[in-house]
């Protein structure tokens, strides 16, 4: 921020005030990078991060998102909080006594197929080309439990009610899959094709891939931004956020067999990671799963990214940590086993991500068996080269 403020000021300021300016803000930049790896921890079973410029310009980045993420997302008002901590305390008693704490499988209802998406024709700009996909859309159908705290409110979310994807199919004979799941903030056509280099590998794999927006995201946002009250709003917004995330996503599973496929790969970055590892245990025909920077305890990590403030004010208002991880237990994917083989489940993370730590991935690949996983020397990054090649290699094994 300070070197873009640095060259702005190259209108105003003599040179080598701007130069003295621009230098100053990317050493800032840097030694913070370096300062949040000094002070992170030693984790069992996570490689050791290199002190290196670029690891610290990584790590520097994420920090700088997390700033940016803090003046969008600020504590709820009292009365918000208070009616919070009543749904916290009726839907534990709710899900305890209807079995779904201790088998969060049956949480998830078996959603009804999908027969008749709407489709229509679309064309997106891409390295001076024009490239044609298709526009999904179709009614989710999706409702929380008529006993369960928060449904009036989740039924008010006008736009969030349908659900929408962006397709790149062949045509003729039946292909693999690639359903690519979005992270958090995002939705967005175009950057999803970037981050999954979507594209590519429709062209060269000979794929069809298809990338769904999640509930709160993209067109289907209810808030000031894209994601806003998936994650740091209401706790049960939260959970009827993430089983909606996952009755949609088997509907559009259901549609793709009816389609004629030789197998399906789900990969999921960050948000999407945690979607596609959840999913993993609730669809017994996935042919790969690969989970990308992937979150796993969304308590913990909303608890650690909320600050030491917003804690203190949770905490005094009864809402606490362990409360909120056993509700979420019904949507975790450390609570389900996937069906795919362990060889068929990958997962890649960053040793020096800041918005997903690596205990996150860690525990993960504890849960599943210890399947083949990449660290990287980076941060919050799915487009790593060690990334690509391990989704490409995965693909191509599997598919």
């Amino acid at each position: 921020m300070g070197a873009a403020c640095a060259i702005f000021a190259a209108f105003v300021l003599p040179v080598a005030t701007v130069v003295t300016l621009f230098v100053g803000s990317i050493a800032t930049f840097l030694a913070a990078g370096y300062l949040s790896l000094r002070a992170d921890a030693p984790r069992s079973e996570v490689p050791e991060a290199r002190r290196s410029v670029v690891m610290a310009a990584r790590v520097a980045i994420d920090e700088v998102v997390l700033a940016g993420q803090s003046f969008v997302i600020s504590l709820p008002p009292d009365a918000e909080i208070e009616r919070t901590r009543h749904e916290i305390n009726e839907a534990r008693e709710l899900f305890a006594r209807r079995g779904w704490l201790a088998d969060p499988l049956a949480y998830h209802r078996r959603p009804p197929p999908l027969v008749e998406p709407r489709l229509v024709p679309r064309q997106l700009g891409h390295a001076g080309r024009r490239i044609a996909y298709e526009a999904l859309c179709f009614e989710s159908g999706y409702e929380p439990d008529v006993e369960e705290p928060g449904r009036d409110r989740w039924s008010s979310y006008t736009a969030n009610r349908t659900t929408h994807a962006a397709l790149l199919r062949h045509r003729g004979t039946p292909r693999p899959w690639l359903v690519c799941i979005h992270g958090y903030f995002m939705g967005q056509v175009r950057f999803g094709f970037w981050i999954f280099d979507a594209i590519r590998l429709h062209r060269e794999l000979g794929l069809n891939v298809v990338l769904p927006v999640l509930p709160f995201h993209g067109p289907r946002k209810v808030g000031r931004f894209s994601g806003e009250g998936f994650l740091g709003g209401s706790v049960l917004d939260t959970v009827h956020a993430e089983a909606q995330s996952i009755w949609d996503l088997r509907r559009l599973l259901c549609w793709i067999r009816s389609q004629g496929t030789s197998a399906i790969a789900v990969h999921g970055v960050s948000l999407g990671g945690y979607n596609a590892a959840l999913l993993a245990g609730l669809d017994d025909g996935l042919a790969c799963v690969i989970a990308g920077v992937p979150p796993v305890d969304l308590a913990r990590l909303v608890w650690t990214h909320a600050g030491p403030g917003v804690v203190r004010s949770l905490e005094a208002a009864g809402i606490v940590r362990d409360e909120v991880a056993e509700l979420y237990r019904v949507i975790s994917p450390l609570a389900v086993v996937p069906t795919a083989s362990v060889e068929r489940r990958a997962i890649y993370a960053g040793i020096g991500d800041r918005l997903v730590s690596a205990d996150h991935p860690r525990d993960l690949w504890e849960h599943w068996g210890r399947p083949r996983i990449e660290w990287t020397q980076s941060g919050h990054d799915p487009r790593t080269p060690e990334a690509r090649r391990l989704v490409a290699a995965m693909l191509r094994s599997t598919l």
